[in-house]
C-alpha cells in the first residue's frame, strides 16, 4: 500500500542529478511537466478503477481481500515494482518503464480498495478534492517559488521515516491519540514532499537530452508524485474521513 517504507526508494535516481541553478531558467519545463503530471494523473485513474473493480465485485473481494496471500503478494509486488522503477529506470526502455508505472498504480488500487470498504463514498469524494486542491497548490508553489527547497528533502525523509515508525509501533498500542498525531504529521511532511518533489522536477528537467531521457524521468516523476498524491489522500482520509458504521 501507498504508506509503506517503499516510498523513500523513489528518490534514488532523482538524487544523483545535480542542482542546475543557472541553467533551470533557461529549460523548457514543458515537456517533462507534461510527461509526468499527465502520467501521474492516468496512475490515479487506473488506481480508482482498479478500487471500483474491487469494490463492486464480490468474486474479486474475496481474491484480493479475503486472501491474505494474495493481498500481501500483492504489496510485495508493488515494493518490487518501484524499487526496480527507482533504482534501475535509466536502464529501462521506456515502454517497460511505462507499464512497471501503470502496473504498480493498479496494483495499489487493488490493495486500497480496502479504503472504499471502511468509509464512505461521501467523505473519500470530499477528502479527494481537498487533497487535490492542496496538492495543485503545493505544486504551483513549488514549480515558482525561488525559495532553494533542496534543504528540505533530508529533513521531510527522516520525518517521514518516523512516521513509518511510529505507525508500526502503533500497530501495537492502538493508539487513537498517537494516530491522530501521527496522521497531522503526514498531512505535513506530505505537503512539504510535493513541492519539494516538484522543484526538484525542474532540475531534472535541465538532464533531458533526448527522448528516450524524457520518457524515462517523465514516468519517474510521475512515479514520485503519484506518490505524493496518494499518501496525502491516506492521511488526510484518516483525519476527515466518516467511517462506515
Amino acid at each position: 500500500m501507498a504508506d509503506n517504507p517503499y516510498y523513500q526508494s523513489a528518490y534514488g535516481y532523482a538524487e544523483t542529478h545535480p542542482a542546475y541553478a543557472g541553467a533551470r531558467a533557461a529549460v523548457d519545463l514543458r515537456p517533462l511537466f507534461t510527461r509526468a503530471f499527465g502520467w501521474m494523473a492516468v496512475g490515479l485513474l487506473l488506481s480508482a478503477a482498479a478500487a471500483a473493480l474491487v469494490l463492486n465485485v464480490p468474486a474479486l473481494q474475496q481474491l484480493v481481500l479475503g486472501n491474505r496471500l494474495v493481498f500481501f503478494g500483492l504489496m510485495i509486488a508493488e515494493l518490487a515494482v518501484v524499487w526496480i522503477l527507482s533504482a534501475r529506470i535509466h536502464r529501462m526502455s521506456v515502454p517497460a518503464a511505462t507499464l512497471g508505472f501503470l502496473g504498480y498504480a493498479a496494483m495499489n488500487g487493488l490493495t486500497l480498495s480496502v479504503f472504499a470498504f471502511a468509509y464512505t463514498t461521501a467523505s473519500i469524494a470530499s477528502v479527494f478534492v481537498i487533497t487535490s486542491l492542496t496538492f495543485a497548490f503545493m505544486a504551483l508553489w513549488g514549480a515558482t517559488t525561488k525559495r532553494d527547497l533542496s534543504s528540505w528533502g533530508s529533513i521531510l525523509i527522516m520525518a517521514l521515516i518516523g512516521v513509518i515508525v511510529a505507525m508500526i509501533v502503533n500497530l501495537f498500542m492502538n493508539s487513537s491519540v498517537l494516530g491522530w498525531i501521527i496522521s497531522i504529521v503526514g498531512v505535513l511532511v506530505f505537503v512539504g514532499l510535493t513541492a519539494y518533489d516538484v522543484q526538484k522536477l525542474k532540475t531534472m528537467a535541465a538532464d533531458v537530452d533526448g527522448e528516450v531521457t524524457l520518457g524515462r524521468l517523465g514516468i519517474l516523476g510521475a512515479l514520485t508524485l503519484y506518490l505524493d498524491f496518494v499518501n496525502l489522500f491516506l492521511f488526510l482520509l484518516r483525519i476527515l474521513g466518516g467511517r462506515r458504521d
